[in-house]
């Protein structure tokens, strides 16, 4: 499989061919239906792929018209708070639910949104590993190892990123078995953790890159998508380490209400999301290293994806609320445990 390159803002606007009585007629719309998917981090890659099929999709298979896809890619939470302030998504397909809530509860999407699509709004899965050098020189096996004093990792900021909550709960857990719920000890292990981190990127891929490309830290705690992509662009240079416990991460789609009612994108806006739960749509997902949630698609990439111990948001946390007000609300255990360094 090859790396897809990846475009900021994929435009796809082609002409209409007609051929009859030896001439052709070229048909093309005065002003094609313009669609943005306002996404997170990673996942660059997969959605360009998605919007060439889509595109496909729309136009030769459904003959709905000409359409621009737009993409437009951040760390989760600044993504959310962008469409809040005004950037017109017709549709978000962000880390984790609260960001969707947070839009929501902002008026621009109605509730009961997790209901509109199948496996609550969810069209694929990953979860969290740890990305290391190739060899593994540091020897990381498991979360202890990543409050070592000679261990140095990288990781996002949860303030900003949605991937960087997956990662600071997938440790929490961990720290909450390990000291059968000892709130102190867990906080002990949780500054620890982020004593021993690089100064935190505003997003999943700025930790990639300072891992990857500025050769900072000894880990990348990271998605798995993310980990799997790094071994395809940069064969032999680095291994994912699987620890012991981790977290199911489930990124959420919805539709902008307010924007695709203002807009009179609502049909395009919908199908967008539910050709993400058709084979075409979980193949390429899939082959972007995301889980898909067809069993029959996951199963043909089982050499990919193995079998892991994953608890839920829900089961561990009581559900994104909760875990938003207890670890990543101004004040909660998240700011009690952080101090910023300074960027070296």
């Amino acid at each position: 499989m090859t790396l897809r390159k990846f475009f900021a803002a994929m435009i796809f606007i082609a002409a209409v061919t007609m051929t009859g009585c030896g001439e052709e007629h070229i048909i093309t719309p005065s002003k094609p239906q313009e669609l943005m998917n306002v996404s997170y981090d990673p996942t660059r890659e997969f959605y360009a792929a998605y919007n060439e099929k889509f595109y496909d999709h729309w136009t030769r298979e459904l003959r709905k018209g000409e359409v621009v896809l737009i993409q437009s890619h951040g760390g989760s939470g600044k993504q959310a708070r962008e469409v809040i302030d005004g950037l017109e998504a017709d549709v978000v397909t962000l880390a984790l639910a609260y960001d969707i809530i947070s839009i929501k509860n902002a008026g621009l999407i109605r509730g009961g949104w997790r209901k509109k699509f199948p496996d609550d709004a969810s069209p694929y899965t990953s979860t969290i590993v740890f990305l290391v050098r190739a060899g593994n020189p540091k020897n990381i096996q498991d979360w202890d190892d990543l409050i070592r004093d000679d261990v140095k990792l990288v990781t996002p900021n949860p303030k900003t990123s949605g991937g960087a909550q997956w990662n600071y709960l997938a440790a929490w857990e961990y720290a909450r078995r390990k000291f059968n719920g000892d709130e102190n000890s867990i906080l002990a292990f949780m500054k620890k953790l982020y004593e021993n981190a690089a100064p935190l990127d505003d997003g999943a891929r700025g930790s990639t890159n300072r891992f990857v490309q500025r050769g900072q830290g000894d880990v990348l705690i990271t998605w798995e998508n993310e980990a799997l992509l790094s071994l395809i662009s940069t064969p032999g240079k680095y291994e994912i380490i699987t620890p012991s416990l981790s977290i199911l991460a489930e990124p959420s789609v919805a539709v902008v209400d307010k924007v695709v009612d203002k807009k009179g994108t609502r049909e395009l806006a919908e199908e967008y999301i539910n050709y993400l739960y058709s084979p075409a749509g979980q193949e390429i997902a899939a082959q972007n290293f995301y889980r898909p949630r067809d069993a029959v698609i996951l199963k043909k990439y089982s050499d990919t994806f193995k079998p892991l111990e994953l608890f839920t948001i829900d089961d561990a946390f009581g559900g994104w609320i909760k875990a938003h007000n207890d670890h990543f609300a101004d004040g909660a255990t998240f700011d009690q445990i952080y101090s910023p360094a300074a960027e070296p």
